[in-house]
């Protein structure tokens, strides 16, 4: 078997081949009817190799043949199929590739003639039909072409040549579109004013006119050009082309494509001038279409520009914003929220009432939103707004601003929580410039209406002693009262713990019942609900809710008896202020307040025990006990009873633990020290 190289020549067959070959080509010349032919020739076009060298001549024979074809359809796809063939050859002489192009415009010219009526109102079907073949063999033409072999070309495309007279070139827009998606960048550059003259000129039905400035303008975009092609090319486009347009449709295509250049070179009298076309062409209404590109120049807008201020006072910028409506309304306002709450606060009146609006609009249509996601993000934008709004000395003003968001945005759990943290913050900052208590009283209030509207139990419970803390800090302890009580009715429910199922979310729950213990010790006692009246109550929810599982009761039974032993103190370790008198001055030396407090410990302790011996795993239950004793060790002094208490519980997580456990030897060196050095050796023997 003999293999031939790539570069084979005729010379090389032999003749039995050629004669085989040939027989070929003789069979397909004998078909009678034009298209078959072309296509079977075509099919094995490289076999012309066989007997000639140049093959290229039976290419443009084929092509010279394929005008006979009447149907333009089968004209195009014909030619689409011979620029295929023509790749495979071993050199290939564009010429034959012009001459497809320019046979082709022939066609759409004769079709396009006001005096063709054979295709009637259907010459835009026939056109679409044929576009695929002019993009392939304009792809064909350009495809590995070199600078210098374009350079060439060039006048074959009608780029630099005498253009004065507009009569000098006849371009159909459709080759033309196809054309410009295929030159390079820099002979773009270069020939600018040729091309938008082109385009002029180019004014048929085969492509909308509109579409090839708009494609020049993406071109130019491609690559940085220089100041004085970008001022050239949009002087004519802003100020003479795009004027012609009445429809917003072809004016926002055009312009949309020139605005990177515009902004890009700070040109902002043709800035001015486009915003304002705009919004004198959108006062008649604005389609879904036309929706689209507003959206994507309006973006290009908004995501120049640094600060939101800039954006809001440009000329007709308002105007537009009001036209928009649907789901392009929502991406823009999404976009200029999070513009606006990116880096710094907002301070500005007129912004603030803006995005007020904005907001409000964005959550106004949240209930025809589809996307659950895009409803979270609206949540998110709306509450971070809120969170920057800043007015700076005038808190009174500020918390009416708060008002009117909860009035505005009533379905927005995060958001209400935004504002029980801003209004709180107001509070402190009221007590921090010494401003007048009823601004503190105020903001309290507000908190308290607010949170009860907030969906989840759980985060009431850490929005109500947040809000607590706050009326303590400004003296108010009848709030406190209160916001305690209802923090407390919260952990009755027994939905508190949906959505925080893991151990992270059990454990900042556990942090947040501390904390309310640790706010307990500043809470004023009430002589009419009894001394103990929140420890009690606190308890008695633990104990009562079947959802709360051990662990958890045992740390929070610990954190009451620690409450109940500092509340037990002659003097407290802290105060909420000089106004709001601490248990320790109002029960100085009461004897029934300190039987009150024993009596509860005695029976939170008994309790806690309790709940470990009825632990049914044995590392937990050896780990619960070992947290208790280091509890009731940091709460009491160690007495007869309470170090029987401490021995019993070692003696639990000695049963369950490993005897040489480190959270075992540790809690009984921690124990060991709290004692009387006479009681130790006790303790030691016992254990």
């Amino acid at each position: 078997m003999i293999f031939l190289s790539e570069n084979f020549r005729a010379a090389d067959i032999c003749s039995d081949a050629k004669e085989t070959c040939n027989n070929w080509f003789s069979k397909i010349g004998a078909v009678r009817e034009l298209l078959p032919r072309v296509y079977l020739e075509l099919a094995i076009l490289p076999c012309w190799r066989f007997l000639l060298d140049e093959p290229l001549d039976s290419l443009k024979r084929l092509v010279m043949m394929a005008r006979g074809l009447g149907d333009p359809v089968a004209f195009a796809y014909c030619h689409l199929y011979m620029a295929h063939c023509a790749q495979k050859l071993p050199s290939l002489d564009i010429g034959c590739l012009f001459t497809c192009l320019n046979d082709i415009r022939v066609i759409l010219i004769r079709i396009l003639s006001p005096n063709e009526t054979i295709y009637g109102d259907k010459k835009k079907l026939f056109i679409s039909l044929m576009e695929p073949t002019i993009e392939y063999v304009m792809n064909c033409i350009f495809k590995g072409m070199s600078q210098m072999q374009i350079s060439d070309v060039l006048p074959e495309l009608g780029l630099r040549k005498n253009q004065q007279s507009s009569g000098s070139v006849t371009y159909v827009s459709v080759v033309l579109h196809h054309l410009l998606k295929e030159l390079p960048i820099e002979v773009i550059f270069s020939n600018t004013i040729e091309i938008l003259h082109l385009i002029e000129c180019s004014k048929d039905k085969s492509y909308d006119q509109h579409m090839n400035y708009r494609l020049l303008g993406f071109r130019l975009n491609e690559r940085r050009c220089s100041y004085d092609i970008a001022k050239a090319v949009i002087d004519k486009i802003i100020q003479q082309v795009v004027e012609q347009y009445d429809g917003l449709h072809e004016y926002l295509k055009v312009v949309d494509a020139y605005a990177d250049l515009i902004l890009q070179n700070r040109m902002d009298n043709l800035l001015n001038t486009i915003l304002e076309g705009i919004s004198r062409r959108a006062c008649k209404g604005v389609t879904e279409d036309e929706m689209l590109s507003l959206q994507n120049l309006l973006m290009k807008l908004l995501s120049h520009f640094t600060r939101l201020e800039y954006v809001f006072v440009l000329n007709h910028f308002p105007e537009i914003l009001d036209v928009t409506h649907g789901s392009t309304r929502n991406v823009v306002f999404m976009h200029i929220l999070d513009m606006a709450t990116r880096n710094c606060r907002i301070r500005h009146p007129t912004t603030i009432q803006m995005l007020f609006e904005i907001s409000q609009t964005l959550h106004d249509d949240m209930e025809f939103m589809n996307v659950k996601e895009d409803n979270s993000h609206v949540s998110r934008l709306i509450s971070r707004f809120v969170h920057m709004v800043d007015y700076g000395a005038d808190l009174e003003r500020h918390l009416a601003f708060l008002v009117d968001c909860r009035g505005a945005f009533s379905r927005l759990d995060e958001l209400k929580e935004t504002l029980v943290h801003s209004s709180n913050y107001l509070a402190i900052q009221a007590l921090t410039s010494k401003k007048h208590l009823n601004l503190v009283k105020s903001c309290v209030t507000f908190s308290e209406i607010t949170v009860p509207s907030i969906c989840a139990q759980r985060r009431q419970f850490d929005l109500l002693l947040e809000t607590a803390e706050v009326s303590l800090l400004g003296g108010l302890f009848s709030h406190s009262g209160e916001l305690i009580d209802s923090a407390i009715d919260c952990l009755q429910s027994s939905d508190i713990m949906d959505g925080y199922r893991t151990q992270a979310d059990v454990g900042g729950l556990v942090s947040s019942i501390t904390k309310l213990c640790g706010l307990l010790v500043m809470v004023p006692g009430n002589f009419s609900q009894g001394f103990t009246y929140f420890p009690s109550k606190l308890f008695s929810v633990i104990s009562s809710q079947s959802w709360i599982e051990p662990k958890l009761r045992i740390r929070t039974f610990s954190a009451i008896i620690l409450l109940l032993t500092t509340l037990s103190q002659d003097k407290l370790p802290y105060h909420a202020n000089k106004e709001v008198l601490g248990n320790d001055t109002l029960y100085y030396g009461n004897l029934s307040y300190k039987q009150e407090l024993v009596s509860l410990a005695n029976l939170i302790l008994q309790n806690l025990v309790n709940v470990i011996q009825q632990e049914p795993l044995l590392a937990a239950r050896g780990t619960m006990a070992l947290e208790a004793c280091n509890s009731i060790a940091s709460s009491f002094k160690i007495s007869d009873e309470v170090l029987a208490v401490c021995v019993s519980l070692f003696e639990t997580a000695k049963s369950c633990l490993d005897a040489r456990d480190r959270y075992l030897q540790s809690t009984i060196q921690f124990v060991e020290k709290q004692l009387p050095a006479s009681a130790r050796a006790s303790l030691m023997s016992s254990i």
